[in-house]
Protein backbone atom coordinates (compact mmCIF):
# COMPACT_ATOMS: atom_id res chain seq x y z
CA UNK A 1 0.00 0.00 0.00
CA UNK A 2 1.40 3.52 -1.03
CA UNK A 3 1.28 6.14 1.58
CA UNK A 4 -1.02 8.75 0.78
CA UNK A 5 -1.01 12.37 1.96
CA UNK A 6 1.51 14.74 1.78
CA UNK A 7 2.30 15.61 5.65
CA UNK A 8 2.64 13.66 8.89
CA UNK A 9 -1.17 14.21 9.11
CA UNK A 10 -2.36 13.47 5.89
CA UNK A 11 -0.36 10.31 5.75
CA UNK A 12 -1.72 9.36 9.54
CA UNK A 13 -5.04 10.42 8.18
CA UNK A 14 -4.73 7.67 5.20
CA UNK A 15 -3.92 4.57 7.08
CA UNK A 16 -6.89 2.09 6.80
CA UNK A 17 -9.17 1.89 9.82
CA UNK A 18 -8.17 -1.57 10.74
CA UNK A 19 -4.81 -0.53 11.32
CA UNK A 20 -5.07 3.44 12.30
CA UNK A 21 -4.79 2.46 16.21
CA UNK A 22 -1.62 0.72 15.91
CA UNK A 23 -0.14 2.35 13.40
CA UNK A 24 -0.71 5.80 15.13
CA UNK A 25 0.30 4.46 18.33
CA UNK A 26 3.59 3.43 16.69
CA UNK A 27 4.07 6.49 15.28
CA UNK A 28 3.60 8.29 19.18
CA UNK A 29 5.97 6.10 20.41
CA UNK A 30 8.54 6.80 18.01
CA UNK A 31 7.70 10.81 18.16
CA UNK A 32 8.09 10.54 21.89
CA UNK A 33 11.29 9.01 21.90
CA UNK A 34 13.13 10.83 19.49
CA UNK A 35 16.36 12.54 20.53
CA UNK A 36 16.83 15.79 19.57
CA UNK A 37 17.48 16.91 16.06
CA UNK A 38 15.53 14.06 14.43
CA UNK A 39 11.94 14.71 13.53
CA UNK A 40 9.11 13.41 11.62
CA UNK A 41 8.75 14.56 8.01
CA UNK A 42 8.11 13.03 4.61
CA UNK A 43 10.87 10.85 3.10
CA UNK A 44 10.31 9.61 0.23
CA UNK A 45 6.90 10.20 0.05
CA UNK A 46 6.16 7.70 2.86
CA UNK A 47 6.14 8.62 7.32
CA UNK A 48 10.10 9.20 8.24
CA UNK A 49 11.78 10.22 10.85
CA UNK A 50 14.72 12.27 9.58
CA UNK A 51 17.39 14.66 10.22
CA UNK A 52 16.19 17.53 8.47
CA UNK A 53 18.74 20.27 6.19
CA UNK A 54 18.21 22.67 8.66
CA UNK A 55 20.83 19.89 10.85
CA UNK A 56 22.10 18.10 7.89
CA UNK A 57 22.40 20.58 4.57
CA UNK A 58 23.65 17.81 2.40
CA UNK A 59 20.52 15.25 2.73
CA UNK A 60 20.44 11.80 1.61
CA UNK A 61 23.33 11.16 -1.02
CA UNK A 62 20.86 9.23 -3.10
CA UNK A 63 19.01 12.03 -3.38
CA UNK A 64 20.05 15.19 -1.46
CA UNK A 65 17.29 17.19 -1.72
CA UNK A 66 15.43 14.54 0.52
CA UNK A 67 16.34 14.98 4.23
CA UNK A 68 18.86 12.49 5.75
CA UNK A 69 16.52 8.91 6.50
CA UNK A 70 16.74 7.34 10.02
CA UNK A 71 13.73 5.20 10.42
CA UNK A 72 10.11 5.03 8.78
CA UNK A 73 6.72 3.20 9.29
CA UNK A 74 4.69 1.92 6.44
CA UNK A 75 1.49 -0.01 6.45
CA UNK A 76 1.85 -2.73 3.90
CA UNK A 77 -0.36 -4.93 1.93
CA UNK A 78 0.31 -7.80 5.17
CA UNK A 79 2.43 -5.79 7.85
CA UNK A 80 3.14 -2.52 9.48
CA UNK A 81 6.57 -2.23 8.73
CA UNK A 82 9.37 -0.30 11.13
CA UNK A 83 12.31 0.70 9.35
CA UNK A 84 15.75 1.65 11.39
CA UNK A 85 18.95 2.41 9.81
CA UNK A 86 20.71 2.58 12.89
CA UNK A 87 20.50 -1.47 13.28
CA UNK A 88 21.39 -2.14 9.44
CA UNK A 89 24.50 0.55 10.18
CA UNK A 90 25.57 -0.76 13.83
CA UNK A 91 26.42 -4.17 13.97
CA UNK A 92 25.96 -3.60 18.13
CA UNK A 93 22.71 -2.21 18.10
CA UNK A 94 20.97 -4.58 15.84
CA UNK A 95 22.97 -7.03 18.38
CA UNK A 96 21.24 -5.62 21.57
CA UNK A 97 17.75 -5.51 19.21
CA UNK A 98 17.54 -9.43 18.43
CA UNK A 99 18.52 -9.69 22.21
CA UNK A 100 15.88 -7.70 23.68
CA UNK A 101 12.90 -8.74 20.81
CA UNK A 102 12.27 -11.62 22.60
CA UNK A 103 11.75 -10.06 26.00
CA UNK A 104 8.75 -8.17 24.18
CA UNK A 105 7.45 -10.19 21.93
CA UNK A 106 6.23 -14.11 21.92
CA UNK A 107 6.62 -14.03 17.93
CA UNK A 108 9.49 -14.70 16.25
CA UNK A 109 11.37 -11.88 14.81
CA UNK A 110 10.50 -11.05 11.27
CA UNK A 111 13.28 -8.46 9.78
CA UNK A 112 15.07 -7.97 6.80
CA UNK A 113 18.45 -5.85 6.99
CA UNK A 114 16.81 -2.58 8.42
CA UNK A 115 13.06 -3.83 8.16
CA UNK A 116 10.90 -5.35 11.12
CA UNK A 117 7.70 -6.41 9.89
CA UNK A 118 4.61 -6.58 12.57
CA UNK A 119 1.98 -8.96 11.19
CA UNK A 120 -0.14 -9.17 14.33
CA UNK A 121 -1.08 -5.56 14.97
CA UNK A 122 -1.52 -6.77 18.71
CA UNK A 123 1.74 -7.92 19.38
CA UNK A 124 3.53 -4.78 18.07
CA UNK A 125 6.64 -4.06 21.01
CA UNK A 126 6.09 -0.03 21.69
CA UNK A 127 7.88 -0.25 24.59
CA UNK A 128 11.11 -1.69 22.72
CA UNK A 129 10.80 0.27 19.82
CA UNK A 130 10.52 3.35 22.02
CA UNK A 131 13.79 2.36 23.41
CA UNK A 132 15.43 1.84 20.39
CA UNK A 133 14.45 5.10 19.59
CA UNK A 134 16.43 6.46 22.32
CA UNK A 135 19.44 4.70 21.60
CA UNK A 136 21.32 6.69 18.93
CA UNK A 137 21.72 10.50 18.91
CA UNK A 138 21.20 12.55 15.13
CA UNK A 139 24.63 13.65 15.44
CA UNK A 140 25.88 9.80 16.28
CA UNK A 141 23.66 8.70 13.51
CA UNK A 142 25.33 11.37 10.96
CA UNK A 143 28.62 10.43 11.71
CA UNK A 144 27.81 6.18 11.10
CA UNK A 145 26.42 7.72 8.13
CA UNK A 146 29.50 9.68 6.68
CA UNK A 147 31.65 6.67 8.01
CA UNK A 148 29.75 3.11 6.12
CA UNK A 149 27.21 4.12 4.13
CA UNK A 150 27.84 8.21 2.15
CA UNK A 151 29.42 7.66 -0.97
Amino acid sequence: MKATGKTVEGILAGIPAERAAPFNQLHEVIVQNLPEGFEAGISYGGLGYIVPHSLYPAGYHCKPSEPLPFASIASRQSSINFYHMGIYADSKLLDWFVAEYPKHCKRKLDMGKSCVRFKKMDEIPYELIGELMTKMSAQEWIDIYEKNIKK
